[in-house]
C-alpha cells in the first residue's frame, strides 16, 4: 500500500534528528574523593609576586556537542580543549593511575600567534588532583596554543629526581563572531522556510479534500407511481 503524497511530502520537509552526544570517556574526569581543583594563575613578571591561589569545581559530565562546541585533541591524544560558542574553552586532561601517582603538580602555558612572533597570555599552576581548567574569554580568529607540563614528585635527598614527562600540547582557533552569526541566521531561516512548507502543504491538503471533492450525499428513495 503507497503512501499518500502528504505524508511523503511533510516527511520531506521534517528536520533531520538531532546526534545524540557522544558519553565522556573514562579518565577524563577528576576522582570521584576530589571536589576541589586547587590552581594558580602565576603573573607575567617575577616581581608581581607568586600568584594567588584559587579553588575551582570540576567540570563533571561535560559533554562537547556540535554546533556549540568543537573538540581539538593534542598529538598524545591525552589533552583536548573544547571550544564553546561563548568564547569560553575547557581544557582537560587525563593520567593514567601508574602516571598519577608520580605527578606532584601540572604547569599550563598560554601563548597565541601573532604576525611576526608568539605572545604570552597566562601561565597556571595546578594541583595533583586537577584535570580541567577553563579560560573564560578567548579572542575571535586568534590561533591559541596551550602545553600541559606534568611536575613530577620531588626527589629524596639521596635518590634520583624524576624525569619530567614530556609536555602535551594543543592548538586551536575561536570561531568569528560574525561566522557564528552567519550559522544562526541562516539556521533560523532554514526552519522557517520548512515551517512554512508544512503549513502550504497542510492547506493544500484541506482544500483539495473538502473545496473540490464535496460530499455526495446518499440518493434518496424513487417514488412509486
Amino acid at each position: 500500500m503507497r503512501a499518500p503524497p502528504l505524508l511523503l511530502l511533510l516527511a520531506a520537509c521534517a528536520p533531520p534528528p538531532c546526534a545524540t552526544a557522544a558519553p565522556t570517556p573514562p579518565g577524563w574526569e577528576p576522582a570521584a574523593d576530589a571536589p576541589w581543583c586547587p590552581y594558580k594563575v602565576l603573573p607575567e613578571g617575577p616581581e608581581a609576586g607568586g600568584g594567588r591561589l584559587c579553588f575551582r569545581s570540576p567540570a563533571r559530565g561535560f559533554r562537547c556537542q556540535a554546533p556549540g562546541c568543537a573538540a581539538h585533541a593534542s598529538a598524545g591524544r591525552s589533552l583536548r580543549a573544547s571550544v564553546l560558542r561563548n568564547r569560553s574553552v575547557l581544557l582537560q586532561w587525563r593520567l593514567g593511575p601508574a602516571e598519577a601517582r608520580r605527578v606532584r603538580a601540572f604547569a599550563l602555558n598560554c601563548s597565541w600567534r601573532g604576525a611576526y612572533t608568539r605572545f604570552p597570555c597566562e601561565r597556571v599552576l595546578f594541583g595533583a588532583s586537577c584535570r580541567d581548567y577553563l579560560l573564560p574569554d578567548v579572542h575571535d580568529g586568534v590561533r591559541y596554543r596551550l602545553c600541559l607540563q606534568p611536575l613530577p614528585l620531588r626527589a629524596e635527598p639521596a635518590g634520583a629526581p624524576e624525569p619530567a614527562a614530556p609536555a602535551e600540547c594543543v592548538e586551536f582557533a575561536a570561531e568569528p563572531a560574525g561566522m557564528r552569526e552567519i550559522v544562526v541566521a541562516m539556521t533560523a531561516v532554514g526552519g522557517s522556510i520548512c515551517v512554512m512548507l508544512v503549513v502550504i502543504c497542510l492547506l493544500v491538503a484541506y482544500i483539495t479534500e473538502n473545496l473540490m471533492h464535496p460530499a455526495f450525499g446518499r440518493p434518496g428513495l424513487r417514488r412509486q407511481p
